[in-house]
């Protein structure tokens, strides 16, 4: 069995959560406890020349910032290590390995950079570095390209060669397949290691597996304190230190790592909390980046449902190549499910035809001003149409629907009204079974050149343009306000907006209206941001 080694990461791969601002003192103390826990190698931030030095920060421009934040600490048996993202350190950055705090330097880099990535190694080899090859999202790589990483590794001959598993997606076999690629045909000299992610809850476990694995070459496993790092979190190291206690005889620290998680770690928990959730579980169940889950999900039109079959579109390099134009075609393509609503535009005519309409918003002035609301209601009857919700305080005629998220939270409501509430839905929402009473084009209701292209406030004034409703009374459409204050009558609906992007959404509906106005009369019969 060759040599077993454990790398902690925590102040590179931990800073994801916190823009690497630890603390100097934090950063002291965990390198500390991990020296005194006996961890074998200890990365201790990014090298990145496009940031500048912060001595409370693990990101640094230079191997002489590395000194400035760590220089007076002891290492002991420790090995320190610097990481770079290929492209981002100039070499000119990085001082002789004997004039430097840093014994090694991991590189990381994505397949299709792998000769220039490679040719950087050797350079850092040169001066006297043990390095890296960390190969970014190991589970894109095909056999033939491995092989050729492989090719280019024994020429450079790196200090280790690791599997990284960006994204989470690696499970037992396909971790013992690209183990078994490397191990079969690198340089018995060259380590072999791994990364984990835990968007499948499966970092710790397959460190497990990548240890069992039979080999006389240097195995390495990385891990963070708590799991701490970006997205789903790495595998927790004082677990995988736990097992090497345990099966392979060594004698880590355990102590040390929780009490780093105690008085370091947890500081940095609550809000960022990282680990196991929906969302990286959506992106590592689709094999894409995870960027194009929180594009979707910042829709605020989708349920999880729409979400996961929009990502199950995803073709090719693109999943894990986030391309944002890509993930907004594809958005587009699927809301745009064609439908005929010419039949469905007359009825709603006729249903129209020579009454009063009154639009209902979601917002609290539904509530605060309900005595207004009634007054018109007792006065005109007017047909009563609420957008994407039903109100407690008076009847409602029709329902308008563009959202499918919110369609699932009003789905046990309108199972149980059936006969009560007509739906009239944009053909992107799809009825759990059967079809709903009106279902109009998506496509024709949209602002494409609107930030938010699918707002349900203008796509139902276009609505009640098609149908030649030519004036309206509006309830409810409060505008927005920032910054975590309540917007909705019902708090399940409610989004969070900065007072920015409060502004810039209430500017753009009042710009509409001013456009819309010209061939549809509209009274506001509560306050609103928009006027």
């Amino acid at each position: 069995m060759g040599e077993i080694k454990l790398l902690d990461c925590t102040l590179r791969d931990g800073g994801y959560v916190n823009d690497w601002n630890f603390g100097h003192n934090n950063l002291v103390s965990i390198f500390e406890r991990l020296v005194d826990a006996g961890v074998d190698m200890i990365e201790v931030g990014f090298l990145d020349d496009r940031r500048p030095f912060d001595i409370n920060r693990s990101i640094m421009p230079d191997t002489d910032c590395v000194r400035k934040i760590y220089g007076d600490l002891e290492k002991k048996q420790a090995i320190i290590v610097g990481m770079i993202d290929y492209g981002t350190c100039d070499i000119k950055n990085i001082k002789p390995c004997e004039e430097s705090f840093l014994d090694a330097i991991r590189v990381i880099f994505k397949k299709h950079l792998r000769e220039e990535a490679m040719a950087y190694c050797a350079e850092l080899k040169k001066l006297g570095y043990k390095v890296f090859a960390q190969l970014v999202s190991v589970t894109s790589y095909e056999d033939e390209e491995m092989m050729d990483l492989i090719r280019i590794a024994n020429e450079v001959k790196p200090y280790a060669v690791s599997m990284v598993d960006t994204y989470g997606l690696m499970h037992q076999n396909n971790l013992k397949h690209y183990f078994d690629l490397l191990n079969e045909n690198l340089l018995p000299e060259i380590g072999i290691g791994y990364h984990a992610h835990n968007n499948f809850q499966m970092g710790y476990a397959n460190c497990i597996e990548m240890l069992s694995q039979k080999t006389e070459r240097m195995l390495l496993v990385d891990g963070t304190i708590y799991g701490m790092g970006k997205s789903a979190g790495n595998a927790p190291i004082e677990l995988i230190a736990m097992h090497l206690n345990d099966r392979y005889g060594k004698n880590y620290h355990i102590s040390q790592f929780l009490e780093a998680i105690d008085s370091n770690i947890m500081n940095f928990y609550t809000p960022a909390t990282w680990g196991y959730n929906m969302f990286f579980y959506l992106a590592a169940s689709n094999d894409c980046h995870p960027n194009y889950v929180s594009d979707l999900m910042d829709k605020r039109t989708l349920s999880v449902k729409s979400i996961n079959e929009i990502l199950g579109k995803l073709q090719g390099e693109k999943k894990l190549l986030y391309d944002k134009n890509y993930i907004e075609q594809l958005y587009k393509e699927y809301q745009d499910i064609d439908v005929d609503d010419k039949a469905d535009i007359e009825g709603l005519k006729k249903a129209f035809e020579g009454r009063k309409v009154l639009l209902v918003g979601p917002g609290l002035n539904i509530k605060r001003q309900d005595a207004v609301i009634k007054e018109y209601i007792e006065k005109n009857h007017p047909i009563v149409v609420s957008v994407n919700f039903v109100a407690k305080e008076f009847d409602t005629d029709y329902i308008f629907l563009s959202n499918s998220k919110r369609y699932v939270q009003l789905a046990t409501l309108l199972s149980r009204k059936p006969e009560e509430l007509k739906v009239i839905a944009t053909s992107n929402v799809t009825k759990t079974s059967g079809k709903f009473e009106y279902t109009l084009k998506y496509s024709t209701l949209l602002d494409e050149e609107a930030e938010i292209i699918d707002n349900s406030f203008i796509m139902l004034l276009k609505v009640m343009k098609r149908i030649g409703v030519g004036e309206v009374a509006l309830a409810g459409f409060d505008g927005y306000i920032g910054d975590t204050k309540q917007n909705y009558i019902n708090p399940d609906m409610e989004y969070n907006f900065n007072e920015e992007q409060a502004e810039a959404l209430n500017q753009y509906v009042a710009e509409v209206l001013k456009v819309i106005k010209n061939e549809i009369k509209m009274e506001f019969i509560t306050d609103s941001l928009y006027i």
